[in-house]
């Protein structure tokens, strides 16, 4: 595999294991920097090698080449990534830090490489379109831009700004993501009184009480900020006081003055972007990100956003008004507040729609729901998934999947981590340890990885999904298709390399299926009894699915519209973090009772990973999915040859072609608007 001469690291060796997944159970701490060194040394020997190629620079020799290197650096840093947010801990975090500023270096030593764009440049220049197919131009194409837009025609002094630059953003959005970690794990609500866990469902108090007696506290139960514990608590606990001390807890991660506050790092991260923006010739941050994404301007993002914006808050303010009149009636004299709505949100929908999603639980056991995306997959695409505990994995709570096509060939391998730890990062997300490629007419098959934080199995029942996990499960499966389904060329070009307003629609598209009655009906059964859900609950579920919306819609809407102000500033921010935000919102009349889905301090989406200037990306892309559903809907959910469509133009495609064109060969049209206001209850605001 590669000459490193190095014999006693498992990372530099070749994976001796079935698709040379990695070797976790030989994997340790002490070999990632190393590895990453010595990977580093080998890819600038390859880019070496290519900006001395005595040759005259062609597309073979110099764009292809670039993209077949650095294959060793991407398959350990991948693992190392992945584990630094899915299985964390100290040494992890020191290791990140030392690499962190070494790999942003290796980074501008291809971007700012004189001689290496030198070439690519003769190539941009001297080919004819029409002699290279479309997923070539493509490649061609972005490989030209990556260079322009990360310096390459900047001055040998500005290019020196733009290294430090890259080096101090690195540490920084590093640094932010373990400050916001840190806040999460230190919290703790500590309760000894058993009336104070009222309306609390049993799940939930056991979990509560399993945490307890792992921290030495047996006897009590303890909440903490993870979403399985403070989302239930917010939901059901009727101590009203409780509930405020653990909302204004969650509200304040990164926010409290102390070694993980992220006020200042939030500022510095914005205006160190801006400043790199401007090196690059472009207005903003914004203008810099959205030049490569369908939006392609934060003209065109406001415009949707704005669309959205004023049905979405005037939909919150009856809610509120409701909500309101509830407390009224029930005979409370204090105004609705943030901790407030979710708690009493619940109650409504209990009331209105006699839905309590207490009752959907036993039905949403975590193996059932994994049935019902694996059903899906196979009725759609003709996928079998078969377990593998053979393979090595990086935690004993994962499993390992060989998916394979309705003939038997194996078309990628999939990991699943299911439940919260310590060492890992809130939310969810899907991952590679492996980008699909072809190699001399083989395809190479991709590595994909589900990770999220679903309540853990209680001593007497299996882990319980609420409805908004389920999704959450089925989005995340969306995406590990985009990766598992690519078929193309290019390993950069491959599974989810596309622009992040496109990425979204396999994912959210695939949520569509978790709530059909058809689908509930195959996977949604009791876990005690193996009954179905009855056609009661799924009515229910489907007269609610617009409950709430203007809540929902309205925090994540607060979030982008935050997002889209920090990264359009055109001068530096001099005021506090809290001051920038504050005055943001108030300008949008955002409502008290609601605040951001993400404040500015938590923001991990646009500050540590890879959302900055493309949170909107969501609600950009749920334009797509909304109507791209319709086709299914129009003949039928599992109708194979949409199905086909969908996998061939979309799924296979990765970023080999225009995101707009490949939509429209799916759907033969743009999309409307039109089917996402319905969905989300907000067309007649």
């Amino acid at each position: 595999m590669y000459n490193t001469g190095i014999t006693d690291n498992p990372l530099l060796l070749p994976f001796d294991t079935p698709y040379g997944v990695p070797p976790f159970d030989l994997i340790r701490d002490h070999h990632y920097k190393p590895a990453l060194e010595e990977a580093m040394a080998i890819h600038k020997k390859e880019i070496d090698d290519i900006t001395k190629n005595p040759n005259p620079p062609d597309f073979s020799n110099t764009v292809e080449a670039l993209d077949k290197s650095g294959r060793l650096l991407h398959e350990v840093s991948a693992i190392f990534y992945n584990l630094l947010y899915a299985e964390s801990n100290e040494n992890l975090d020191r290791i990140s830090e030392d690499l962190s500023p070494l790999l942003a270096r290796h980074q501008d030593y291809i971007a700012l490489n004189t001689e290496l764009f030198a070439r690519v440049r003769s190539v941009w220049d001297h080919t004819d379109k029409r002699t290279l197919s479309e997923e070539q131009w493509e490649l061609l194409d972005k490989t030209y831009k990556s260079f322009t837009r990360n310096g390459a025609l900047l001055s040998p002094s500005d290019k020196e700004k733009i290294r430090a630059i890259n080096e101090e953003l690195a540490l920084l959005s590093l640094k932010f993501g373990q400050n916001v970690l840190g806040d999460s794990n230190e919290y703790r609500l500590v309760i000894d009184d058993e009336s104070d866990l009222a309306g609390l469902p049993q799940d939930v108090v056991t979990a509560a009480a399993g945490v307890a007696e792992s921290e030495g506290l047996a006897g009590k139960w303890v909440f903490t900020l993870q979403n399985p514990s403070v989302m239930p608590f917010l939901h059901y606990a009727e101590n009203r006081m409780l509930r405020r001390q653990i909302w204004h807890a969650m509200q304040n991660k990164g926010n409290n003055g102390n070694a993980c506050d992220n006020n200042q790092l939030a500022v510095k991260i914005a205006n160190l972007r801006l400043e790199r923006a401007k090196l690059l010739g472009y207005d903003s941050h914004a203008h810099y990100v959205l030049e490569e994404q369908m939006a392609s301007t934060p003209e065109k993002v406001m415009e949707l956003l704005d669309k959205l914006w004023k049905p979405a808050v005037n939909k919150a303010k009856k809610e509120a008004e409701e909500l309101s009149k509830m407390i009224s009636d029930e005979g409370g004299e204090f105004p609705l507040a943030p901790y407030d709505w979710r708690y009493l949100a619940e109650k409504q929908k209990k009331q209105q729609y006699d839905l309590d999603e207490n009752e959907l639980r036993p039905y949403f056991s975590l193996q059932n729901a994994v049935h019902g995306i694996f059903i899906c997959a196979e009725k759609l695409y003709g996928l079998s998934f078969v377990a593998r505990p053979d393979l090595p994995v990086y935690h004993p709570e994962v499993t390992v999947y060989e998916v394979r096509e309705a003939m038997g060939t194996v078309t990628g391998i999939l990991y699943m981590d299911f439940h919260p730890r310590k060492g890992k990062r809130s939310g969810a997300w899907m991952t590679s340890y492996r980008q699909q490629s072809t190699e001399n007419g083989r395809r190479i098959i991709p590595l994909i990885s589900i990770v999220c934080n679903f309540s853990r199995p209680a001593s007497d029942a299996p882990s319980l999904l609420t409805l908004d996990e389920v999704n959450t499960l089925f989005h995340e499966f969306g995406h590990a298709l985009h990766g598992l389904l690519s078929d193309v060329r290019y390993k950069s070009l491959a599974g989810t390399s596309v622009p992040t307003d496109f990425v979204e629609l396999p994912s959210q598209i695939m949520e569509n299926w978790a709530t059909e009655p058809e689908v509930l009906g195959l996977y949604a059964h009791h876990y005690q009894t193996g009954q179905p859900m009855p056609g009661s609950l799924t009515e229910k579920i489907d007269k609610a699915a617009k409950y709430g919306q203007g809540f929902a819609s309205t925090e994540y809407l607060a979030a982008s519209l935050l997002d889209m102000a920090y990264h359009t500033i055109t001068q530096p921010l001099t005021q506090s973090a809290s001051a920038f935000e504050e005055h943001t919102l108030q300008s949008r009349h955002l409502i008290p009772e609601i605040i951001p889905r993400y404040r500015t301090t938590y923001f991990n989406h646009i500050f540590a990973w890879g959302y900055s200037a493309g949170y909107y990306s969501y609600i950009w892309s749920e334009v797509l999915d909304s109507d791209a559903y319709e086709a299914f809907k129009e003949k039928g959910i599992f109708d194979t040859d949409t199905a086909t469509a969908f996998r061939k133009n979309i799924l296979e495609r990765g970023g080999s072609a225009d995101p707009m064109e490949l939509y429209r060969r799916f759907r033969g049209q743009d999309p409307a608007i039109h089917p996402l206001l319905i969905k989300r209850g907000l067309s007649g605001e």
